[in-house]
This record gives C-alpha cells, sequence and structure tokens, in this order.
C-alpha cells in the first residue's frame, strides 16, 4: 500500500527564481510524514510527540530533485516503506507534478525517546500500523 496526498506549492515555498527553494522540499518532506501518521497509520502524529514523547528524527537523507516545481503547481506525493527495523524505518517518497517526477527521496527515521535522545524500538501500535505500506518495490506514477 502507498499513501498519497497532495499539495499545492505556495509562493513562500519558492525563491527569486520562480521555483520551489529545496529546503522548503524538506519542510514538506516532514509534513507528508506527519499527515501519513495521522490520516494512512491513524495514530495521531501530535500524541506521539507529545504524549508518548516519542521522536522520529531523520538519520539519513537522500534526495533527488529530477525537475522544478513553480508557484500553484499541484504536487503528488507519494510514501511507501522500504524497510521496518527494530527502532527504524525506512521509507521511499516521490512528488509528482502531473505525471513528471519532480522529486525522490530515500529517508531513514530512528525512533528515540524525547527525554534521553536514545533509540527505542518502535512500539506494536506504530509498527502494525506500518506493515500494509511495506513495499518491496519503489513508488510510481
Amino acid at each position: 500500500m502507498i499513501f498519497e496526498t497532495g499539495r499545492v506549492v505556495r509562493f513562500a515555498d519558492c525563491d527569486p527564481a520562480g521555483i520551489v527553494f529545496f529546503p522548503q522540499y524538506l519542510v514538506m518532506l516532514n509534513t507528508l510524514v506527519e499527515e501519513w501518521f495521522d490520516d494512512g497509520l491513524h495514530i495521531p502524529y501530535a500524541q506521539v510527540i507529545g504524549v508518548r514523547r516519542l521522536g522520529l528524527p531523520t538519520v539519513r537523507l537522500e534526495v533527488d530533485f529530477t525537475a522544478v516545481s513553480r508557484h500553484g503547481d499541484r504536487l503528488r506525493q507519494r510514501l511507501a516503506v522500504r524497510k521496518i527495523g527494530r527502532s527504524s524505518l525506512a521509507l521511499q517518497v516521490e512528488f509528482f507534478g502531473g505525471d513528471e517526477l519532480r522529486l525522490r527521496a530515500r529517508q531513514v527515521l530512528v525512533c528515540t525517546s524525547l527525554e534521553s535522545h536514545r533509540p527505542l524500538p518502535l512500539p506494536d501500535d506504530i509498527r502494525n500500523a506500518m506493515r500494509p505500506f511495506l513495499t518491496a518495490t519503489e513508488p510510481t506514477a
């Protein structure tokens, strides 16, 4: 299963050249993970952070920027899980504008205690909710 959502490129996302300023894509990527928790996993991300005091920092990120996006473009964002480890998970993300790939990212997140900042095993409810998104193939258009 692949989690899919959409987002419009806003003026604030763009640089003076009129295209998405690359760090804004990383903000979009982080927002996508939060939306996946809320709407895909049905585990409120605010509770994971605020109540359960679990962090999911990015420890590895590889991004290919394949085409520009401009103010007003509608991006289709797709997320799949490549691997679930003891305390980590590897994600594959793609952003499309229409049928054109704009961004491909490979991201590794690690579950940590927000008190000690040490790795923790992924809780069973989170691990179980992620399993349907585990795929052996990369998302495609």
